[in-house]
Parts: structure tokens; sequence; C-alpha cells
């Protein structure tokens, strides 16, 4: 499940091995991270000052706001999270665009969130926990099937982060989908109806009547049924026990990795101070479409 790539092999990668890695259910490492970071000063101060100024369960910029939440706008250190955050996901943009064009040719670049607590323990509702096993669901809005790739680097200069899996959808699929209820809510194309589409409309008129955030509301039946799924894995005690086949992966400091999370089930085991990057790679650009979740459950619809 984890391809690593050191600075030599990532200069000779071919253009779609990545990419392609990613759609097979791969996690992707760097075991030096191939963006420019912030300055030490600065993530030193954001490790030292975050953990105490949070507000809510990350710090993230959001693109299409263009604003840090997650702290009070007077905060000290509220400038430089927004600069830290907004370069960061342009270097990253950037870095995707060159390592992987075929899959993020169109991609839609999401927010960039520094996680500054320590993951173990944070005793948060189960939906909301990242140290639960789960597969991702939504990404700030109505994916509708497209497929969301989210790029970590381990900014903590002492300690790993500990992430598990149980595998990847096609089989968590296969053998839980039923338990799950899944069948019940699929449909031919778990596209958006009338007033689905209506919906949507409606959301993205409040965002150009300046309510930007307004977009993170929207939803689709794809959506909803991956929602259901992951509700089912963190809602389930006995789905978390360990069994065979769970894996565990070390990510040292300053290493980066990226998933696609809807594809890969993850739980963040341990850890503190992390970038994390979204983004959105439209279905229609996958080399590998039948393995996407949406095609799988159309197909099974």
């Amino acid at each position: 499940m984890l391809k690593e790539y050191n600075p030599q092999q990532l200069a000779v990668v071919a253009p779609d091995e990545i990419g392609d890695a990613l759609e097979a259910g791969h996690i992707v490492k760097f075991s030096e991270c191939p963006v420019e970071l912030p300055s030490a000063e600065a993530l030193e101060r954001l490790r030292s000052e975050l953990p105490k100024q949070l507000k809510r369960k990350n710090v993230s910029y959001h693109p299409e706001a263009d604003k840090v939440t997650g702290l009070d706008e007077d905060s000290p250190v509220a400038d430089l999270a927004y600069d830290a955050l907004a370069t960061h996901r342009t270097r990253v943009t950037d870095f995707l665009h060159k390592v992987m064009p075929t899959l993020s040719a169109n991609m839609r670049a999401g927010t960039c969130s520094f996680r500054p607590l320590e993951e173990r323990g944070r005793n948060l509702k189960p939906h909301a926990s990242n140290e639960l096993v789960h597969i991702d669901a939504g990404a700030y809005g109505a994916t509708n099937g497209d497929r969301i790739l989210r790029f970590f680097v381990n900014v903590n200069p002492d300690t790993d982060r500990i992430w598990k899996s149980k595998g990847a959808f096609p089989e968590l699929f296969e053998r839980y989908g039923r338990e799950a209820g899944l069948y019940e809510n699929l449909s031919p194309t778990l596209e958006r109806g009338f007033f689905g589409k209506l919906r949507t409309a409606m959301l993205n008129g409040l965002a150009g009547m300046g309510m930007p955030l307004a977009t993170v509301l929207d939803s689709s039946p794809y959506d909803r049924v991956m929602r259901q799924f992951h509700n089912y894995m963190k809602d389930t005690p006995v789905f978390q026990e360990p069994a065979e086949g769970d894996q565990t992966f070390h990510f040292e400091p300053y290493s980066a990795w990226m998933v696609l999370t809807d594809m890969v089930s993850h739980a963040s085991y341990s850890g503190q101070h992390a970038l994390v990057y979204t983004g959105l790679l439209p279905l229609a650009d996958c080399r590998l479409p039948d393995s996407a979740p949406f095609n799988i459950l159309r197909a099974a619809a």
C-alpha cells in the first residue's frame, strides 16, 4: 500500500506513475518533503502558539474566502498563519501539477490546514475524531464523485506521525457495504436530481453574494452514501478493533505523503503538528476510473 520516493527517484519519475499509484489505492510517501516549507522560525512560532489559541478543530486557510478560520481575528499569529498556509497551498499545487500532470490538470485546490494538537487522546466525538479508521466523505461541499486528495507534511521536528489503515474502498465496500446499509441508498446514477441541482445553485448564489463558505453546505446522493459509510466505520466498535491485514505507517519528521482519502481508509493514531492540503480531482481526469468509489457504487446499484 505504501510507495516511497526519495529525491533521486522523484527526479526521474514518469508523468503518470504517481497519479496511477494514488488511484490504485497506494499512499505515496516522500522521504523528504518535496516542496519548500515555511521558515524554521515561522514553524516554531506556529507550533508553540497555535495549540494555545485554537478555536476549532484545526487552523485552515480557505481560498474561496481568502481567510483563515480557527483563530480569533486579533490573534497575534493570525497574519503568520495566513501567510504560511496560503503560500504552502500554492507551493503544493505547483508541485502536483508538475509531478502528476494528467490527474491534476483540472484540480480544484481546496483548503490548507495546520493541525497543531496531538491526535491521540483528543476525546472528540466519533464523527470528528481522526483517531478512528475511516474514509473521507465530502470535502468542504459536494464532490459528486470527484476524488479527494490530501497532501500531508509532518512538521514535528522530533516525533513520527503514525497512521493506521484497514485497506482501500473496493474491498471495504465488498465486505461491509451491506452491513452499513449502503445498498438501500444507491441509485443507478448517484447524480443530483432537480432539487439537488436547485440547492447547489442557491448555495452558489449565496457564495456570489458575499458568503463564499456557503458552498461547504452542498451535498449529493454520492456524498451522502459516502458519509453513511464514513459514519458506519467510526460508529462501529467491532470495525475499529485490530484485525488481520491492518497496516501501520510511520511518517518521520519533515517527511510528506499524499493519498486519495476517499479511497484509502486511515486514522491518525498519533502525532502533533502537520500541514494538510486538500484538492479535488475530477473523476473525468482519472486514468483508472473503474477503481473510483463513485463507479464502484454505481455498478453495485
